[in-house]
Formats: structure tokens, sequence, C-alpha cells
């Protein structure tokens, strides 16, 4: 669709240099969508992968932790866990990755999460703990993942749209209202080059009289 501008050269030029702009940013928005997409298409082979080990490792964990449970009671459980053993802190940084702002989480654990006595419990109850422990990392590595994942679909969700704009609507708008004003100053220039022509006919008729 042609652009709302009045069609003399001043606006031609300006067109035109808003035309090389134009193609050079979805030049820029087309490479950045490639290289997204194949960041994307690697995280996703990484997330499934990731979320199936970890998810298969937690089952078993909270089997063999439900098992170990078992031989205690329900006071004898609230009374080991009365105490926390460890404390956690998540720290949440910031990284740049394509001009997209990733968090990078950093899970830290102090303390020990056996501190009972182990007179009380089975090794069984004490190991499903510690793979627990094991886990509780991981989950915070595989949440990182798709954290970025999701980052890298909105992303590309966007780039796509620009890219789309300026594709299909404004560059072809730019090229359209280019070739008219074109067009039009052809017309004009035409019709001033038919009147000086015009002009010198009727002075040479006059200087032959």
């Amino acid at each position: 669709m042609k652009l709302a501008v009045n069609p003399n050269r001043m606006n031609n030029l300006r067109l035109r240099r808003r035309l090389v702009v134009a193609k050079r940013g979805h030049k820029l928005l087309k490479d950045k969508q490639d290289e997204l997409m194949r960041q994307f298409m690697e995280l996703i082979d990484t997330v499934k992968g990731e979320r199936n080990r970890v998810e298969k490792r937690l089952i078993s964990a909270l089997k063999r932790f439900s098992i170990a449970r078992s031989t205690l009671s329900r006071e004898e459980l609230y009374e080991l866990f009365a105490l926390p053993g460890v404390t956690t802190t998540l720290s949440v940084r910031q990284k740049q990755v394509l001009n997209l702002k990733i968090p990078s989480f950093e899970l830290t654990l102090k303390g020990d999460i056996i501190s009972y006595s182990f007179l009380r419990t089975t090794a069984e109850f004490d190991l499903a703990l510690l793979e627990l422990k094991e886990l509780l990392e991981e989950l915070v590595k595989l949440a990182e993942i798709e954290k970025k994942m999701q980052l890298f679909a909105d992303e590309i969700d966007k780039t796509r749209r620009r890219v789309n704009a300026l594709e299909y609507k404004l560059i072809p708008d730019i090229e359209e209202t280019i070739k008219f004003i074109t067009m039009k100053l052809e017309e004009v220039e035409r019709g001033n080059l038919t009147r000086l022509m015009r002009v010198k006919d009727m002075l040479e008729e006059k200087r032959k009289e």
C-alpha cells in the first residue's frame, strides 16, 4: 500500500534511505531469528533429555523415601525434621544472550541434611534424603534451562512478527511509494520538457516573423 507522502524529490530521497535501513534491519532480524531458532532447537533436546532423567530419579527417590519412612510414626518423623539441618539460598543473576536477559540460578546448600541420630533411622531413609538433596540442585538447573527456553520462544515470536512486518508490509509499501513518486516526477519532467519545447518553437516562430 502506498504511503501518504507528497510526491517530491525530497521525499523520494528520504524513502530510498529508509528502504536501505529497512532492508538492513530485515537482514539483521532474520539472522537473529535463525540463530534463536538454532539455539532453541538445541535447548529442546537438552530439556527433553534432562527432564526425563530427573523425573525418573525423582520418582525413584520418592518411592524410596515413602518406603523408608513407613517404619516411622508421624510423630517420629516430625521430630526428626523439627530442626532443619540444611539452609538453602537461591541467587539469581542475569547474562546477555542475543540481547536477551537470561536468568542464571545458583543454589547454595549449607549444613547437613542428616542432622539426626543414625540410630533412629534406616540406611534406606538416609540414602533417600541424600538423593533428594542432589535432585534439588538438578531441579534448579532444569528450571533455569526451561526458563531460558521460554524466553527464547517469546523472543522468536517477537522477532518473527518484526521480520514479517518488514518483509510483507513496510518494505513493499516503501518500494511501491518510491515507484509512484518516481513515475510522478518523470511525468512532471516530461511535462516541463514539453512546455520548454513549445516555448522554443514559439520563439523560433517569432524570430521568423
